[in-house]
């Protein structure tokens, strides 16, 4: 639907989208003409947290209940003249912008757009931009700081496997036979054998002596496993952004009542 007066008090805080339906930002403000109160001229917060704004004109632009649809691309409106969003536009400002544009009586474009005297008030100067241009209430605004987060790697990690050398000692018993001469003397349990052979003759008896030596064998068997795993640590951290905040004082002429304020 074409955007009017009726309809300003849906715009604020609207997502701004360009043609090819890229977000271009929100609307942070919308400015009309202070002779029909039709609007004329908004501006979009862009950039991180909506720190800046840039103007569009309002001509052709279109609201579904959801969005603004404007006819200019995204990086069209960032790259806009900086115009001050914290009063009137000047009739310099204004024709500045239309240059931009290429519309209205300061480009070369369709002088369709509406810009009454030589400066377009803010709607919250005189008239309301978030109602209808009869309304007594003012809306008053302020940043709200959205903070998220992202992953992104830090470092990496690997496990790699490499050999080294080192000296074992392990203590084995070994045994060895020793021989050992024993003289027993003759006696009726040994007199035969001692008498078994000749009386006097020579004879030799051989008696094999053993040792145990130690024998070393290696064989590698898997004795643990090892692997990475990750844990996650949540830490607070702080994040400091400026935000603005709208402020209403009451300018009265000293009629009103003692006690009553905003």
């Amino acid at each position: 639907m074409t955007i009017s007066a009726n309809n300003l008090g849906s715009l604020m805080g609207a997502t701004v989208v360009d043609p090819s339906n890229n977000k271009v930002g929100t609307v942070g403000q919308v400015y009309v003409d202070p002779d029909n109160g039709q609007p004329n001229w908004m501006s979009v917060k862009t950039g991180l947290f909506g720190t800046s704004e840039s103007f569009v004109p309002l001509e052709q632009a279109t609201w579904d209940d959801e969005k603004v649809h404007v006819r200019y691309e995204k990086d069209f409106i960032k790259d806009a003249p900086r115009i001050d969003t914290d009063g009137a536009l000047s009739e310099a400002d204004e024709h500045e912008l239309y240059r931009y544009y290429g519309t209205g009586t300061g480009g070369s474009g369709a002088d369709t757009a509406t810009t009454g005297s030589s400066d377009t008030d803010r709607g919250s100067v005189g008239q309301e931009a978030s109602g209808p241009p009869a309304d007594t209430a003012m809306t008053r605004s302020e940043e709200q700081l959205h903070v998220s987060t992202e992953k992104r790697p830090t470092g990496r990690a690997r496990l790699r496997k490499h050999v080294v050398t080192e000296n074992e000692t392990v203590t084995v018993p070994v045994t060895r036979e020793e021989v050992r001469l024993e003289r027993e003397p003759i006696s009726d349990g040994n007199v035969g054998p001692a008498m078994d052979g000749p009386a006097i003759s020579e004879q030799e008896h051989e008696v094999i002596l053993n040792e145990e030596r130690v024998v070393v064998d290696k064989e590698a068997v898997p004795v643990e496993r090892i692997r990475l795993d990750k844990d996650t640590v949540t830490e607070q951290e702080q994040v400091s952004e400026e935000v603005r905040k709208e402020r209403i004082d009451l300018d009265d002429d000293g009629t009103t009542r003692p006690g009553a304020g905003l």
